[in-house]
């Protein structure tokens, strides 16, 4: 129960999880414990032509949610705009970036900078990894579902049969046909 004049804390877990993979879920459900809301905003995809989205907005969205519908604290959106308004839009007072490497925190941290710059109501949050998924990105995952390897341990079971699909069936990869695989 929060305390007379406590505010709810919400943050924005941001990225383009394309697919979502054991280390993103370990930053959503770390993110989950910290904050009374969370929100995970599936971004487009760049238009660095090297990230060519392997699944649509809406089958990333869908993914997502089936992955974290044990978490009553966490909503699914899509993200449209610039990040740090959205946040702002949806009163949250934080952005969550998670960080696997060193390498990662150099332009996370000048985006951090610009955000505080563009809106200083608005933090950012690092969390890093959890040791056992610091070496786990989207590309690789979808790289050795595209070689036909195990996906065991790095992306939840729903996300394994969506990959399946697109890259052996070449069907939907709708989470709704399989969503007794959740994890």
């Amino acid at each position: 129960m929060m305390e007379a004049g406590a505010r709810p804390r919400r943050a924005v877990y941001p990225g383009s999880f394309d697919p979502v993979t054991c280390g993103h879920l370990d930053v959503i459900r770390r993110g989950a414990a910290l904050f009374d809301g969370l929100i995970v905003a599936v971004s487009p995809i760049s238009s660095n032509p090297e990230k060519r989205p392997l699944f649509t907005g809406e089958e990333r969205v869908g993914l997502l949610r089936a992955v974290t519908r044990e978490l009553p604290n966490v909503e699914v959106t899509e993200l449209h705009g610039m990040l740090v308004q959205y946040a702002a839009d949806q009163h949250a007072q934080v952005i969550l970036k998670g960080l696997r490497a060193v390498s990662d925190l150099e332009f996370e941290y000048a985006m951090a900078l610009m955000n505080c710059r563009l809106e200083p109501r608005v933090d950012t949050l690092f969390l890093m990894t959890s040791d056992e998924f610091s070496y786990l990105s989207s590309s690789l995952v979808k790289e050795v579902a595209r070689l036909g390897g195990s996906l065991e341990g790095l992306v939840p079971k729903v996300v394994a049969a969506a990959l399946r699909r697109k890259f052996h069936d070449g069907a939907d990869a709708s989470p709704d046909a399989q969503v007794s695989e959740r994890t």
